[in-house]
């Protein structure tokens, strides 16, 4: 994504969506954000994205985290897909959620790098690609995950990382692989022994490697 990198501010967008015009900072507050790009409304991956982002919304608001999506077409299409998406969706909402940002001249989608040069629409024009941003409070970017537009997101993955991000805004860990909330996680290199024994009255144990090197360290947060 050209000209955004991961720690840096997010732009602070204007844009029309479902709940009106925003100032994208504005929106977010001092929450936590998640932004997520969908190629084009009434499509059956993304209607299926939608519905289930819809039913785990419960999630994310638990988490302080503040939802909101893009897709290139009008606020007015925005809202008559989103009866369909409800339709679709095992929420008990009755209606969506979060509100839909209208991108219909594509102008964020350029601005953000969103754009999937493999897939158009029946105009030849590039849609936008499956593209995630998780913003923290500060405003800039913490995680971004880019698919293909013809590759479904999983959100329940979309949560544990927004888990681990938060977690590790907080205390000076690192999550393993397949980590989830709960589950120990690894002291950073960093850190001595002294520190880390300090830090964390859990305790640290360490797995025994072949070099002898002590670097993986294991505690519960």
């Amino acid at each position: 994504m050209p000209g955004l990198l991961l720690g840096d501010v997010f732009p602070n967008f204007e844009a029309d969506t479902t709940i009106g015009r925003i100032k994208f900072h504005d929106f977010l507050g001092s929450s936590w954000g998640v932004l997520f790009s969908h190629p084009k409304d009434f499509t059956p991956v993304c209607t299926t994205e939608l519905a289930c982002a819809a039913k785990v919304s419960d999630e994310f608001k638990k988490r302080g985290v503040k939802m909101i999506a893009l897709s290139i077409d009008s606020v007015e299409d925005h809202h008559n897909w989103s009866k369909d998406v409800m339709a679709v969706s095992s929420s008990t909402a009755k209606t969506l959620p979060f509100p839909i940002i209208a991108d219909h001249n594509r102008a964020l989608s350029i601005e953000l790098g969103m754009l999937d040069p493999d897939e158009r629409d029946s105009d030849g024009l590039p849609l936008t690609a499956r593209c995630v941003f998780v913003i923290g409070p500060d405003k800039k970017m913490k995680l971004s995950i880019l698919y293909p537009a013809t590759t479904g997101r999983n959100f329940d993955e979309l949560l544990r990382a927004i888990d681990s991000l938060q977690l590790t805004a907080q205390k000076k860990v690192a999550t393993p692989v397949d980590w989830k909330l709960g589950d120990k996680v690894m002291v950073i290199p960093s850190l001595s022994d002294a520190e880390a024994a300090a830090l964390f009255p859990n305790g640290v144990t360490t797995k025994e490697v072949p070099s002898g090197k002590n670097y993986l360290r294991y505690t519960q947060p």
